[in-house]
C-alpha cells in the first residue's frame, strides 16, 4: 500500500513515519520545500533502516508524482508556516480576544488561509489517484474537512485529542488502553467525553469523584466546573470556559509559535546528522502525542476489507446531532471501513453541550463560506457570529486587521 504525507517536510514527519508498522509499502513525502524536505526525509529513511523497515520512502515536490496511485493521502499543511501561527496567536491578544492557531479569530485566519490551498491539492490528487482517501491533519480539521466533503471527496479527519486522553486515562487507572472506550462527542477542539467504560462498565462518575484534581489539572478546568456538567471537557474548552483567565495567561508568555520554532530549528539539526537514526527527545516538544498510531490506524480501516472498527474522528452529522445541519462535520465515534466513516448514534445532549456546539457549528459554516468566496463582510460576519467575540465593533476591527495581516494569502483581498 502506498501513503503519501502532503506538508511531509513537517519536522512532525519522522514521528508518523516511525508509527508506521507491517502493510506500508511506500510512503511519499511531499512538501514544496525541497531543502527542508531533504532533511526530512533523509532522517525518516535513516529511522526506517534503524527498525529494519522493508517499507520504501521516497520525497518529491511533485504532488501529482506523489499522489499518483495512493491509497490513502495524508494532509498536514501549515500555510504561512510558523510567522503566520504567531501573526494568529498574537492580534487578537491587542483585542483583548484569545491568541490560538484554531479558535477564536487566530483559527479564521488559518481557516482562510487554508481551505482553498488544501481544495486545490484534493482536486488534484483526485485527478492521479480518484480512489484514494484524504485524512486531514490540517488545521481547523473540522473546517476543512468540511470544504473537502462539501466537494465530493473521500475525506476523513483525524484530531489527537481523543486518542491523548484515551491513553492518558488508562495510566492513570493502571489499565491497558485496549480496555478502555470513551464516549466522546462534539466538534474538533470543542469535545466533551461524556462516558469512561472498562471492559464495557461505566466508571466516569467514580473518576470524577476519586481522580477529579488530577483530571482538572490535566485539562486545565476548574474541577467543580466538571463534576457539575459531569464529563471531561477538552483542554481547548479553557479557552471558551476561562476565556480571560487564558487571555491573561498568553499576555504574560511567549506564543507557541515562538517556542515551536525554536523546536523546529533544533529539530532540523538534529536531523541533518547523519549518525542520528533515532527520534531525538525534543520530537516530544513538538505536540502531536500519539497522531502516527491514531492515523496509521485510521488508514488501514478505510484501505483494508477487515470488519469496521471504532475510531474517534471528524465525520459528515448526518442526523446524528438532530440539531445541527446533515452537512455539518462533528468530532465522535464512528465505524469506519473500507466504505468509510459512519458516526455511532448519540445519547441525546445535555443544553450546555448542544447549545455551544450548535453556535460554534453557525460560525464553522459562515468560516468556511468566508474562506470559499472571500470577502470582508462575510469574515466579519463570521467573527460576529463566534461565541469568543459576538460583539459588533470587536468582530469590525478584528476582520480590519486580520484581512490586513493575512492578504498576501488572500487573492480576493490583494
Amino acid at each position: 500500500m502506498k501513503l503519501t504525507v502532503v506538508g511531509g517536510g513537517s519536522t512532525y514527519t519522522p514521528e508518523l513515519v516511525d508509527g508506521i508498522g507491517a502493510g506500508i509499502d511506500e510512503i511519499v513525502l511531499v512538501d514544496p520545500d525541497e531543502q527542508r524536505l531533504a532533511v526530512v526525509g533523509d532522517f525518516c529513511r535513516r529511522l526506517l533502516e534503524h527498525r529494519g523497515s522493508g517499507t520504501r520512502l521516497t520525497t518529491t515536490a511533485d504532488l501529482e508524482e506523489g499522489a499518483e496511485g495512493a491509497a490513502a493521502v495524508l494532509l498536514q499543511l501549515r500555510v504561512g508556516g510558523q510567522a503566520a501561527r504567531y501573526r494568529d496567536e498574537t492580534f487578537p491578544l491587542e483585542h483583548g480576544c484569545v491568541g490560538q492557531e484554531t479558535t477564536g479569530a487566530g483559527g479564521l485566519a488559518k481557516a482562510l488561509r487554508t481551505v482553498p490551498v488544501v481544495l486545490d491539492i484534493a482536486d488534484r490528487v483526485r485527478a492521479v489517484a480518484p480512489d484514494a482517501w484524504l485524512v486531514n491533519f490540517t488545521n481547523p480539521v473540522g473546517i476543512v474537512t468540511r470544504a473537502l466533503q462539501l466537494e465530493g471527496h473521500r475525506a476523513v479527519g483525524l484530531c489527537n485529542v481523543a486518542i491523548t486522553v484515551q491513553r492518558w486515562i488508562a495510566g492513570l487507572l493502571g489499565w491497558d488502553w485496549r480496555s478502555v472506550e470513551l464516549e466522546h462527542v462534539g466538534l474538533n477542539h470543542l469535545t466533551w467525553v461524556r462516558g469512561v467504560r472498562i471492559d464495557g462498565h461505566e466508571v466516569l462518575p467514580d473518576l470524577l469523584a476519586e481522580r477529579g484534581p488530577e483530571l482538572a489539572e490535566h485539562v486545565g478546568l476548574p474541577l467543580a466546573l466538571m463534576r457539575r456538567l459531569g464529563v471531561i471537557p477538552s483542554y481547548y474548552l479553557k479557552y471558551f470556559y476561562t476565556h480571560d483567565e487564558v487571555v491573561a495567561r498568553e499576555r504574560s508568555q511567549p506564543p507557541r509559535a515562538s517556542v515551536v520554532s525554536d523546536v523546529e530549528r533544533d529539530l532540523l539539526k538534529r536531523y541533518s546528522d547523519p549518525s542520528v537514526n533515532t527520534k531525538p527527545d525534543e520530537l516530544m516538544l513538538r505536540g502531536g502525542a500519539h497522531y502516527s498510531e491514531a492515523a496509521v490506524r485510521l488508514v488501514r480501516a478505510l484501505t483494508s476489507d477487515g470488519p469496521p472498527e471504532t475510531h474517534v474522528v471528524n465525520v459528515r452529522n448526518g442526523g446524528t446531532l438532530d440539531f445541527l445541519p446533515d452537512d455539518a462535520v462533528i468530532e465522535t465515534n464512528a465505524r469506519v471501513s473500507s466504505e468509510g466513516a459512519r458516526p455511532l448514534p448519540v445519547r441525546p445532549l445535555e443544553p450546555a453541550l448542544s447549545g455551544l456546539i450548535a453556535h460554534v457549528t453557525a460560525y464553522e459554516h459562515l468560516a468556511l463560506d468566508a474562506a470559499v468566496r472571500g470577502g470582508r463582510d462575510r469574515v466579519a460576519n463570521a467573527l460576529l457570529a463566534h461565541p469568543l467575540i459576538g460583539r459588533h465593533h470587536l468582530a469590525e476591527e478584528l476582520a480590519e486587521e486580520l484581512v490586513q495581516l493575512n492578504a498576501a494569502f488572500l487573492p480576493w483581498a490583494k
